[in-house]
């Protein structure tokens, strides 16, 4: 078995051990989730080894047949673009434990399953290459975050569970539909042979099919993300789901979208990914602009916090149709600073909640002073969403920067305006939770922060620091990575090209 196929199976297993543990004994129950994940995220480290020596290349490859008719086949592997999201995700599932350690009371089995199913399901989507496997696991990240929500959530938790789950569905039957229309032309599910087929000509799309199956994929990721303005979803699910659903589905969850993008949107649909970016990027700009500008007015700090999401995940569409190293090589770095910068976010506003059971930022103030070592980690975590210089925002957000301004020179200067406004926002939600004098009462049940506290939240300022200052641990190969999907794209833009000259075009 590779190494792998064991990360991927050990939390499936874990989910199905958790199910079997006695339901009245919290203390095993926690304690067994928290060693499974912590054993997961130490195994999946062996993963990077190949990465960090050789900076390149495809590994960890098993491609054995599932299903015999239609053609299923189990097809998983990782390169530069996926190994990164495995590790994050392996990273904060055991701080969603960390965090979840007294606030979940009621069914705690099946929350702690639920976390161990969804790490299976995040992992999955990363390393499929058979776009029917692609579909299961993405499906699979649906219900346990379905459940987290609507049963662990808040006093309007089952709206918001509903929402999550009909908006996504909307999406997913759009990709299932585009998949099983490729199985028709193509005779085959796996991404790697339709690639293939593809850019060697044996598939032939018209123009109008390859932009309907862009959409159709493009439409599911762009729900995921969430691009504006599909994002509606994202507010009511964060500020309604648990601390631990928040940091998962913040961190983790939205990269599906993202990801989904890089991976097959712009290799296998190229000329219709080309036509349809100047409103691509519209919205993306938008979304920059106005979702900082919403998080601006936010009086309950979930809500402003997913808000900055919609803000800076805008700056991942813009890189990914820039169409440049630059462009794609910052959106790749933001979807994983944005996972360890917003993730940390969530729980630190959970540790917050914890507290006072309020996330309105009018009944806070004056926090540094009960709480100083909290107020220290919150103002780290603050100056790196904002983008501070050796900072991990910082990186992805000049990237991303960099390959737009080669492109239009206004696409930069006005998502410029969100790296502005973003420190507005959270410099502000800073200061009126933190600074100023703390009430009695405030003060009272406002203890520092805990062993346990802190031991979630330095793996995350770690990473911060790291992913800011010593970008050569993680840029070579997701910039080889992403360097592959340039190329698979340049081929088929440079056809359509001639053909549209009236050239005749030879497929080889």
């Amino acid at each position: 078995m590779s190494l792998l196929n064991l990360v991927l199976l050990l939390p499936l297993l874990g989910f199905l051990a958790c199910l079997f543990l006695p339901k009245k004994n919290l203390g095993l129950i926690r304690m067994f989730t928290l060693l499974v994940s912590l054993a997961i995220f130490v195994v999946s480290l062996g993963l990077t080894a190949p990465f960090l020596d050789k900076g390149n290349g495809t590994w960890f490859v098993t491609d054995v047949p599932w299903i015999q008719s239609p053609e299923i086949r189990y097809h998983v592997g990782l390169d530069g673009l996926s190994v990164w999201l495995v590790l994050l995700t392996t990273l904060l599932t055991p701080i969603s434990v960390l965090v979840s350690w007294n606030y979940i009371a009621k069914r705690p089995k099946e929350f702690y399953a639920f976390l161990l199913l969804l790490e299976f399901g995040l992992m999955g989507v990363f390393v499929a290459w058979d776009l029917f496997l692609f579909y299961v696991f993405w499906e699979i990240c649906l219900v346990p975050m379905y459940f987290l929500i609507g049963v662990w959530g808040h006093e309007r938790r089952i709206y918001a569970a509903v929402k999550f789950f009909l908006y996504t569905m909307a999406g997913s039957v759009l990709m299932l539909a585009a998949i099983i229309f490729l199985y028709v032309k193509g005779n085959t599910f796996d991404y790697i042979n339709l690639l293939e087929l593809l850019q060697s000509g044996r598939l032939a799309l018209t123009s109008q099919e390859q932009l309907l199956l862009f959409l159709a994929f493009f439409v599911a990721f762009a729900i995921k993300v969430p691009l504006f303005p599909l994002h509606t979803w994202l507010p009511d699910a964060h500020v309604e789901a648990p601390t631990a659903g928040s940091i998962m589905l913040a961190a983790v969850m939205l990269k599906m979208g993202t990801y989904g993008i890089v991976r097959f949107c712009l290799p296998m649909f190229p000329n219709a990914a080309r036509e349809c970016a100047p409103w691509i990027v519209a919205l993306a700009l938008i979304g920059i602009v106005y979702g900082a500008l919403v998080a601006l007015v936010q009086p309950n700090m979930k809500k402003l916090v997913a808000y900055s999401s919609v803000s800076h995940l805008g700056f991942v569409v813009l890189g990914a149709f820039s169409f440049n190293q630059n462009g794609l090589d910052g959106a790749v770095y933001q979807m994983l600073s944005h996972g360890i910068s917003t993730g940390a976010l969530f729980m630190l506003v959970g540790f917050l909640y914890e507290r006072t059971h309020s996330l309105e930022i009018k009944d806070y103030g004056g926090v540094s002073t009960p709480a100083p070592w909290l107020s220290t980690v919150f103002l780290i975590t603050t100056l790196a969403s904002v983008g501070l210089p050796l900072l991990c925002n910082f990186v992805g957000e000049f990237l991303v920067l960099q390959g737009s301004a080669a492109v239009n020179i206004y696409w930069t200067a006005f998502a410029a305006l969100g790296v502005i406004l973003s420190a507005g926002y959270m410099l502000w939600l800073y200061q009126r939770t933190f600074m100023g004098e703390a009430t009695d009462e405030l003060k009272h049940h406002m203890p520092d922060i805990g062993a346990r506290e802190l031991a979630a939240s330095i793996p995350l300022i770690i990473l911060m620091v790291w992913m800011g200052t010593y970008t050569k641990t993680f840029l070579p190969s997701i910039s080889a990575a992403n360097a592959r999907i340039l190329e698979q794209s340049k081929t088929r833009v440079e056809m359509r090209v001639q053909a549209t000259a009236g050239e005749s075009v030879h497929v080889r």
